[in-house]
């Protein structure tokens, strides 16, 4: 009886063993990530920002999907260096919600007329991207309210077996954060704009991308480098 219970475990373990859950591609794309043994602050010259923005077809990551993004490169001053803007079919538009369209002006038919492409020719795009502008340097990824932006851009690599660390740094700038280090706890993007004197986002939905978002992110950066008037 002993022999055939110890039979029995071995032959569960082989069985285990050969349907043991294989690492996910996005999992071992962290192996690519650099490791970086500097700072902003030491080397200030080996490091570059990407201001990001996305649009996407609703507020859950995962379920909804990013229809476009925008971002522009800038040095730690927030000088321009470089700048993407890329369409992006979703694989399930049904998903839309209507306030995402109210929003950033989604539909099928607009973006086949606007030269959208598939998320994973847009992954295949941004690495393009990077490697062109990034050459060898750190890139931080700067956002508005940057969670959702990184959240939806993570499950976008994910898809394609990628990961976003590949390319950026794993701290992300958040501006609302930032403003509000600086006592501008208004979090709105249009009360914030006001504050610092800067053009705000436009609202039209036949207007506003990720590049919109993108620009205006740049712009409430360089402001905040700006010292701010009691």
């Amino acid at each position: 009886m002993l022999k055939a219970i110890r039979s029995l475990s071995l032959q569960c373990l082989l069985l285990c063993s050969t349907f043991a859950v294989a690492t996910p591609a996005f999992v071992e794309a962290l192996e690519k990530a650099p490791f970086i043994s500097t700072t902003p602050s030491s080397n200030p010259e080996e490091w570059l920002l990407a201001h990001i923005d996305v649009e996407t077809t609703g507020l859950v990551a995962g379920y909804h999907e990013i229809v476009d993004i925008g971002i522009i490169m800038t040095d730690l001053k927030g000088k321009e260096l470089d700048r993407i803007f890329l369409r992006i079919m979703p694989d399930h538009p049904e998903r839309t919600q209507p306030g995402a369209v109210a929003v950033n002006g989604f539909s099928v038919e607009r973006w086949q007329s606007q030269g959208s492409i598939s998320s994973a020719t847009a992954v295949n795009k941004l690495f393009d991207f990077h490697r062109r502008s990034a050459r060898e340097k750190h890139v931080i990824l700067v956002g508005y309210n940057a969670w959702f932006d990184i959240t939806f851009l993570d499950e976008m690599f994910r898809r394609q077996g990628k990961s976003w660390r590949e390319l950026y740094y794993y701290f992300v700038l958040d501006l609302p954060s930032m403003a509000w280090s600086l006592g501008l706890q208004d979090l709105n993007g249009r009360d914030i704009s006001n504050i610092l004197g800067i053009t705000p986002e436009t609202t039209d939905p036949l207007e506003h991308t990720g590049m919109t978002g993108a620009e205006f992110n740049a712009r409430v950066y360089r402001a905040m480098l700006q010292p701010q008037k009691k």
